[in-house]
């Protein structure tokens, strides 16, 4: 496989240029004026590596946006399918209000011997307070987003998300949903790369406002010990069911950018 083709090329650009603008308008909202610090990470069992981008603050008590773009001799999913390229960019925050919603974005595009395919998505999980205007205006986005493309993609990445973001041992869903895929290929190279882009590019578009609205609200001691609880909840989901964490694992990711989804703090 050509690691350096000019597919390949194109998609490391957009994401780190993508990393670069959801940076600087997050950095932009953080009261404090602080910034992200940046790590870079190199790959142990192939070539490539990645970088971590992580803001701790006020407005943001944690938040990270990673970018990795790594091959390898083997795919480390399913056997059989050779050497493999995979390039993303992840995303979490945790903010310090309890009312600011957890947010969770991620697009990767993976490639083996055998095919090649696009995933990702945004999920929106309240901290114990929902509001129902913020759960219409982030579905809302994603749906208009995603009719561009095909008038079935929201509802099938919908209800994807519905399935994916469940946490089993609690039977109920980690948030209030968002869209989801993972192996998409229509055929249509080109036509999949715009959609994906698309979702990439409406991201801010579903979360800067709602972050406008509830960044500033008051909250009780109490509140903060329910954002707490909730947070447990977000950790439990990435360690036992989330298929990008054993993905990191099982590829000999570096574990501190994995493991960056994790919050700051939390209680059970």
């Amino acid at each position: 496989m050509d690691k350096s083709s000019p597919r390949q090329v194109e998609i490391v650009k957009y994401l780190k240029s993508l990393r670069d603008t959801i940076c600087k308008r997050f950095e932009g909202m953080e009261q404090s004026g602080e910034r992200f610090q940046r790590e870079d990470w190199l790959y142990a069992k192939g070539s490539g590596g990645g970088e971590m981008s992580v803001l701790r603050a006020k407005t943001f008590e944690k938040a990270a946006v990673n970018w990795s773009g790594i091959s390898g001799d083997q795919f480390p999913m399913k056997d059989g399918q050779g050497a493999f390229f995979a390039s993303g960019v992840s995303l979490i925050t945790h903010m310090s209000n309890p009312k600011a919603p957890t947010v969770h974005f991620n697009i990767r595009y993976i490639e083996t011997e055998e095919s090649c395919w696009f995933g990702g998505g945004y999920d929106l999980t309240p901290m114990g307070f929902e509001f129902e205007e913020d759960t219409k205006h982030f579905h809302a986005v994603a749906k208009a987003t995603l009719d561009c493309h095909g008038a079935e993609l929201y509802p099938k990445f919908s209800q994807q998300a519905k399935e994916y973001f469940f946490i089993k041992h609690y039977n109920k869903e980690r948030g209030v949903g968002g869209i989801f895929f993972d192996h998409f290929h229509s055929g249509d190279f080109e036509k999949d790369f715009s959609m994906w882009k698309s979702v990439g590019d409406s991201f801010l578009d579903t979360i800067l406002p709602i972050y406008e609205k509830r960044i500033d609200l008051p909250f009780s001691e109490e509140d903060r010990k329910l954002q707490l609880a909730r947070r447990a909840h977000y950790v439990e989901f990435n360690l036992l069911y989330d298929r990008g964490t054993k993905f990191g694992f099982e590829s000999g990711g570096n574990p501190k950018a994995i493991l960056c989804s994790m919050p700051p703090l939390a209680a059970w």
